[in-house]
C-alpha cells in the first residue's frame, strides 16, 4: 500500500510503499498525533522513516495502483 506524507515547510511529500494495513497506519498515525511525539513507519523493504508530529502536514492512505505496462489488451 501506498502511504504519503506531507512535511510542514517542505515543498515535496514523502512516499513510501508500506506491507502495513491501511488500519495499521491510521493507529500509528493516531497514537503518535496523541502523543505528540513522532510518527515511525516502516517501509515494503525493512526501512523506517521517523517523522516529528509536529512537522506532519497531512497523510494519504490508499492502496498501490498497479497499472499495466508494455502492450496490453483490454
Amino acid at each position: 500500500m501506498e502511504v504519503k506524507i506531507g512535511v510542514q515547510q517542505s515543498p515535496r511529500e514523502l512516499v513510501l510503499e508500506s506491507a502495513q494495513t491501511p488500519a495499521e497506519v491510521e493507529q500509528a498515525v493516531t497514537e503518535a498525533l496523541a502523543k505528540d511525539g513522532v510518527l515511525t513507519l516502516t517501509d515494503e523493504k525493512g526501512r523506517k522513516v521517523i517523522i516529528p508530529v509536529t512537522k506532519v502536514a497531512y497523510v494519504e492512505i490508499a492502496e498501490a495502483s498497479h497499472r499495466p505496462f508494455g502492450f496490453t489488451t483490454r
